[in-house]
């Protein structure tokens, strides 16, 4: 019998009608086994049931929509609320997530850049992976011109392996980050382009690492569990852009999503967590019903619904994640 199950237990349900209940939302990216994952956005399709297991018997799992409603409403928030999200829109959502959601009944939100559904490439920072993390030969040096800046990177004697990549990898790929964040989808693909070139790699992508296409997103907005929220068009750090750009990213999103899938989309996530009084404001003129982001916190009274928190999720196997849960709820 796993661990987990005996330790908690021993923690009781609080009674429903608490006044001050505390809640969690949950932010995963995918369910898959990457070859390498070096922002942690990974949990493996074993890991994640583990991790419904425990929401469904020591949690109370509910919709996105239903808290921000409680919150809106000054209901009394049931103690122990768990919301499950995902950022991005990988294939994997529809394919190794969904089917465990459904299994153990659990709701989730997921958010779609609507930009990106159907493009046959992987997102910029699989990209980057690719390209400079997974096992090969590469030249010794990379030199960049920027924006009118000149950029030279050093491999040394790490040009080629085969188990691990190397330090000098992985502080390549985090500068390289850095530098894309910030550019404009047009730029970003420019130096994509350059670093194909110069690690001599094939154009095409993993097909394991796309996002969702047309039907795929469609198909994952089917059945109760699933709601759709939009994550911007091109998925841009918002506050590095003019508000023009800011609110055609923010606005846009919802109108695509909300054609192609032929319902409401009601509620938002920002990017990289980049926002602003002002984006917030864009988002809820747009006729959002909430929006979340990165930071990590509980969610509790008093709290803007504009501005909802939620805890990163790693690749914790039941135990630990019981762990976490437990210390976030009564730490």
């Amino acid at each position: 019998m796993r661990r987990w199950i005996g330790r908690l237990r021993r923690v009781a349900r609080p009674p429903e009608n608490r006044s001050e209940g505390r809640a969690l939302i949950l932010l995963y990216h995918r369910v898959a086994d990457p070859r390498s994952d070096p922002w942690s956005l990974a949990v493996t399709p074993g890991h994640f049931a583990e991790h419904l297991e425990v929401l469904q018997r020591y949690a109370r799992p509910m919709r996105l929509q239903r808290l921000s409603q409680l919150l809106l409403n000054e209901n009394n928030l049931p103690d122990r609320s768990v919301v499950v999200t995902f950022d991005d829109g990988y294939v994997d959502n529809l394919h190794n997530a969904k089917p465990v959601l459904e299994r153990y009944n659990v709701p989730a939100t997921f958010f779609l850049a609507s930009g990106l559904i159907g493009q046959e490439q992987e997102f910029w920072w699989d990209e980057l992976d690719r390209l400079l993390l997974q096992p090969g030969v590469l030249p010794a040096s990379l030199t960049l011109s920027v924006d009118g800046g000149t950029y030279r990177w050093d491999l040394g004697e790490e040009i080629h392996y085969s188990g691990e990549a190397p330090i000098s990898r992985h502080s390549l790929y985090y500068s390289l980050w850095e530098l894309l964040r910030p550019m404009t989808e047009g730029q970003r693909e420019g130096v994509l382009r350059e670093l194909q070139k110069w690690a001599d790699a094939e154009p095409a992508g993993r097909s394991s690492h796309l996002p969702v296409s047309l039907e795929e997103a469609v198909a994952l907005a089917q059945g109760g569990l699933v709601e759709v929220g939009a994550h911007t068009v091109n998925h841009p750090a918002l506050k590095m852009l003019p508000p023009a750009l800011q609110r055609d990213e923010i606005v846009g999103s919802k109108a695509q999503l909300e054609e192609l899938l032929d319902r409401p989309v009601t509620s938002f996530s920002y990017p990289y967590g980049s926002l602003s009084a002002k984006i917030v404001g864009i988002v809820r003129e747009a006729g959002f019903a909430c929006a979340c982001t990165t930071r990590s916190r509980l969610v509790k009274r008093p709290v803007d619904p504009f501005k909802l928190p939620r805890k990163h999720m790693q690749n914790w196997d039941g135990d630990e994640f019981a762990k976490q849960l437990s210390r976030w709820f009564d730490g």
